[in-house]
């Protein structure tokens, strides 16, 4: 399975409504590190059926941004039954990025 793009109109029942823990990266277009991190995240989507992974474009999901409170990015949240159960910020290796799920 691939990654879902997340908008605050498939927010709720892609997230929140979840039965997967969701992992979500926060990025934007001419973000070069998110550019890094991007393939390692659509890896990780093709890899592993049993969460789902979720990508939001900073410039056209703003709201989303400011309900997380990203003010760097990338950033990547892990959402579990509605909460966030933990989170990373800046580029990092798959590995690191698979821990924190």
């Amino acid at each position: 399975m691939s990654y879902i793009q997340i908008t605050k109109d498939n927010f709720n029942q892609e997230v929140m409504q979840s039965d997967k823990p969701v992992l979500l990266d926060f990025w934007a277009p001419w973000c070069g590190p998110c550019r890094m991190v991007g393939p390692v995240i659509e890896e990780i989507a093709a890899e592993r059926p049993d969460i789902k992974v979720g990508k939001i474009n900073v410039d056209e999901q703003p709201e989303l941004a400011v309900q997380f409170r990203v003010m760097n990015i990338p950033a990547l949240f892990v959402v579990k039954n509605g909460e966030v159960t933990n989170k990373a910020l800046g580029a990092r290796p798959k590995a690191q990025i698979l821990d924190l799920l």
